[in-house]
């Protein structure tokens, strides 16, 4: 299958049909669903009956709400920038690079936002500090004066996302940490230098590619921050969230293609400036054999109590809305109302009324289904784009592919949506005469489209480790192109594959920000019903709903992400699979 050897030489019509038939799918997938939408949303922002024009411009500098939701966002990214780097710095070093008690169980704690993310995560912290939250009525009753809706506005949005954006720097900078040579920081030590020392001048400078990196994925974050303003932000506003109630309203459209544009112009910068500093950066030690880091024990007292103390205030708070909402799933809805924790209030029947009425779990099941079959497409499809890549001679060909499959990375989601909806909108030939509007299939194929990046990267990077010596052997024994590629090297793949599958089901299962675009009111997926369940006047028993919806979530995300990461999992012992 796409043999290096037989390289767009196919023996017979038989061999050569499936391969020509894939080329057409993807130049039309390309042009339909990456290219033609992100056209016409410049288009219809700056062209009006034929005549270029800068009308949606005067427009948005005209509207005193958007500039200040741009201004608030850039605000948000910069702020977010340094309270997210500080916290994600701090946990990597006392998870580790410090000898601190109790580490494993303080990393559990701090990879919790892996499994308690988006929606239910918002919902989760409103349940603690929220109006009527359990910390909330405990500080009522000792400071009677004190506000009851006192967690919103910009301090609430800034507080929710720095404890949920840390996730990368679990995942990369201890990566990066474990990475360091230790024979680095022993020299420096035996020359006289002090902890903090080594850690500011050894070990913080050689995981400055990652910083940059992380910096640059915080402040998209943070720019294009939804699901948090929505819940929490009460009066304040950001673009994102902006951008949804223009599209709602169709004399306001050109101005949310527009914010758009500028989240997309500024993502666009972003990456730029991290391609060009990663091609200045020095990567780590230079060292040819490295030694692991030992974990160093705080040599100051004082220091040491104090950094204990802090990481464990840091635990309670990534840890104490997930135990929350399980404990509150378990309450009758008075209860939840109030806040109030008591046995006398325990039962079951909201796990009963989900899992029982069919309005209830209809849209569980249609987040697994989108999610799941949009993860498992996506990492089909770039398998065999991934494979394409590899075996084609035709390396500028190769390029542009690649290139054009990673469009969703350089451009906001919610621009892409707003280019699907302007471009199809009404029949269309490119879609076969089918409008979006009103279809079902609309909202898992954007899933699909966002995954397709990461999707790519990560199976190109399993080829590439790949022994191709297994494929030569099998050629060379008589086996086909085909019977090759799913006998040898498919098997190879696997472990990466379902990684892959279920990191991008977990990310999507909860999605609301694409939901609220694109989801069809007949099939509503859990982040939009747990949105209109935050309002008790439309649904008594919409929070209790909302929490049984965030405990199953929990469970099923906690059962993959020990699939990829923990002990007995099979995808980080065998090659290619991804490590963290």
């Amino acid at each position: 299958m796409f043999s290096k050897s037989k390289n767009f030489n196919f023996s017979n019509v038989k061999e050569r049909l499936p391969f020509l038939l894939f080329i057409l799918f993807i130049l039309w997938f390309t042009f339909t669903f990456l290219i033609f939408p992100n056209i016409n949303v410049f288009k219809d922002t700056f062209i009006i009956d034929g005549e270029f024009s800068t009308r949606s411009i005067e427009r948005l500098m005209s509207s005193q709400r958007a500039k200040t939701a741009v201004f608030n966002s850039f605000v948000l990214a910069f702020v977010l920038n340094i309270t997210v780097n500080i916290v994600g710095t701090f946990n990597v070093l006392v998870t580790d690079y410090y000898d601190i008690k109790g580490a494993r169980f303080l990393k559990i704690g701090f990879l919790s936002t892996l499994v308690f993310s988006g929606m239910i995560l918002n919902n989760g912290y409103l349940y603690l500090y929220g109006n009527g939250g359990v910390l909330t009525n405990l500080l009522t009753a000792v400071f009677p004066n004190m506000p009851s809706n006192w967690f919103t506005g910009f301090p609430a949005v800034l507080f929710v996302m720095t404890f949920a954006c840390t996730t990368n720097h679990m995942l990369f900078l201890s990566s990066g940490i474990k990475s360091l040579d230790f024979n680095t920081i022993e020299a420096a030590k035996n020359l006289g230098a002090s902890q903090f020392q080594v850690l500011r001048q050894i070990v913080l400078p050689s995981l400055k590619p990652i910083f940059i990196t992380l910096v640059v994925m915080t402040v998209q974050l943070g720019l294009a921050a939804f699901s948090a303003p929505i819940m929490v932000g009460g009066e304040w506003e950001s673009i994102s969230p902006l951008i949804l109630r223009f599209t709602q309203r169709p004399s306001s459209r050109d101005l949310a293609a527009l914010l758009s544009i500028i989240l997309g112009i500024v993502q666009i910068f972003l990456l730029f400036i991290l391609t060009r500093a990663e091609k200045k950066g020095n990567y780590m030690s230079v060292a040819k054999t490295k030694t692991r880091v030992v974990k160093q024990k705080i040599e100051n007292p004082i220091v040491n109590i104090i950094v204990h103390v802090i990481s464990y205030v840091l635990l309670a708070i990534y840890t104490l809305p997930i135990i929350l909402v399980t404990i509150f799933s378990f309450m009758e809805v008075r209860a939840i109302n109030q806040g109030t924790l008591s046995f006398a209030y325990f039962t079951l029947d909201n796990y009963k009324e989900v899992l029982t009425n069919s309005s209830n779990y209809q849209p569980l099941l249609t987040s697994v289904i989108y999610s799941l079959g949009a993860a498992i497409i996506a990492v089909i499809f770039m398998t065999l784009v991934a494979r394409l890549i590899m075996k084609n001679r035709n390396k500028i060909w190769s390029d542009i592919t690649e290139q054009v499959f990673y469009i969703p990375w350089l451009l906001p989601p919610l621009m892409m949506a707003i280019g699907i909806l302007i471009s199809y909108g009404s029949p269309s030939p490119l879609l076969f005469n089918i409008s979006v509007i009103g279809s079902v299939w609309v909202l898992p194929l954007m899933y699909l489209i966002v995954m397709l990046p990461q999707s790519l990267r990560y199976m190109k990077s399993a080829f590439y480790s790949f022994d191709s010596n297994l494929e030569d052997a099998s050629r060379n024994l008589g086996a086909s192109n085909f019977k090759t590629f799913i006998k040898i090297v498919l098997p190879g793949l696997m472990p990466t594959a379902l990684a892959l599958v279920s990191l991008n089901f977990t990310r999507f299962l909860a999605d609301y920000d694409l939901s609220a675009f694109l989801y069809h009111p007949n099939f509503p997926t859990i982040g939009i019903v747990i949105e209109s369940n935050t309002n008790i006047v439309d649904n008594l028993n919409g929070p209790a709903i909302n929490l049984v919806y965030s405990v199953l979530v929990i469970i099923v995300s906690s059962i993959l992400v020990y699939f990829i990461y923990g002990r007995g999992n099979v995808v980080s012992k065998k090659r290619g699979g991804i490590k963290e």
